[in-house]
Formats: C-alpha cells, structure tokens, sequence
C-alpha cells in the first residue's frame, strides 16, 4: 500500500525523474547565459496516485494499491515524524490537490524522459 497526500487518486500532476533533473541540470550549467532564469521541467507524462501503484505492481510483481491520507491527520502524522513546522508542506499539498499550483507558462516546460516504470524500475533493479 503507497499512501498518498496527493489526492483524489486519479488527478493527474506534473512529476519528474531524479534521473531527467541531473540530465537537465548538467547541460544547463554547461550553458552560457545572463540575468535571471527559470527552468520548470516535469516528466514525460502527467501522473496520478493510482498510476504510481500501477506502476509499482509492473515492476514488483505484486499488487500495490494507493490509499489516500486524511487530510486532518496530516500534521499529526508530519509532527510524529519529527517535521517542526508542517504547515508550508500542508499547503503545498493542498496546492496540488486544488490544482492552483501550476507552472507559469506550461508550452516553455522541458519534458523529461524518464516514466514511472523506467524510474521504479531502475530503483528496483
């Protein structure tokens, strides 16, 4: 069982591979460039909850399910696990969940390679 902050289980969100950042950000210091700038990137593919469990059962072999965790339990838990000041992360998942938390201008977004499978499978192999 994967539990998830992000919720409703199928609403997808822009996710990226630890594997496209390092790619993205070796070429980038090789760049040269002035002034202020910003680099948004995500992976291939929008992804849900429910596409990670997916994923997971491909890759594993076995059933994995996602199950979402009640958003009143959520500073408890974070507190429990020794987080002093949960509140920025609430918000942040919060921003997600209401689909306010977007990127400036999606058509200028660098698009990563790497999906779930390939990642999970990296992970597990």
């Amino acid at each position: 069982m994967v539990p998830s902050f992000l919720q409703p289980l199928d609403r997808p969100v822009p996710m990226v591979s630890t594997i496209d950042i390092g790619k993205v950000a070796a070429g980038l210091i090789q760049e040269m460039w002035k002034g202020h700038r910003v680099v948004e990137l995500e992976g291939p593919e929008r992804v849900t909850p429910n596409d990670i469990a997916t994923a997971l059962s491909k890759v594993l072999g076995r059933p994995v399910r996602t199950e979402v965790v009640p958003r009143d339990t959520w500073e408890t838990l974070f507190r429990s696990q020794g987080m002093k000041n949960p509140l920025p992360r609430m918000v942040m998942l919060d921003g997600f969940n209401e689909g306010w938390i977007e990127f400036e201008n999606r058509e200028l977004v660098l698009k990563g390679r790497v999906g779930l499978e390939e990642a999970f499978g990296r992970l597990v192999g």
